[in-house]
């Protein structure tokens, strides 16, 4: 069971539960991967709600990657969600939501089925 206040989620990829978390070291790979100065910085790329195929895939692979699984930000790109693009992106809206703060997704980020 994930804990949330750690910023934990579950989610179903590949047909398989996993959870994911953005801990600091996994905060920290994506700030090298934007070349953000800061935290700051991060969340304002984030904030607009315009995510791109690779944001998704940088930021799911260092969910999972801080939740202890080994994996590449190529092989999160060659999973499969239900929902498709959708469905990475109600993962990545969740994942950023308690990560930073807030209890219920962004209301502009539709969660999927994939994501109850």
């Amino acid at each position: 069971m994930v804990n949330r206040r750690r910023g934990e989620i579950d989610a179903i990829l590949d047909g398989c539960e996993r959870t994911l978390c953005l801990t600091l070291g996994a905060l920290a790979q994506l700030e090298a991967a934007y070349a953000a100065d800061d935290l700051t910085a991060l969340v304002a790329r984030f904030s607009g709600g315009r995510l791109s195929a690779l944001d998704l895939m940088r930021i799911i692979g260092a969910g999972l990657r801080g939740a202890g699984q080994d994996v590449s930000d190529e092989d999160v790109g060659r999973m499969q969600v239900e929902n498709g693009a959708a469905g990475f992106a109600a993962i990545a809206a969740e994942l950023l939501t308690v990560t930073f703060g807030a209890t219920e997704p962004n209301a502009d980020w539709e969660r999927s089925p994939a994501n109850p």
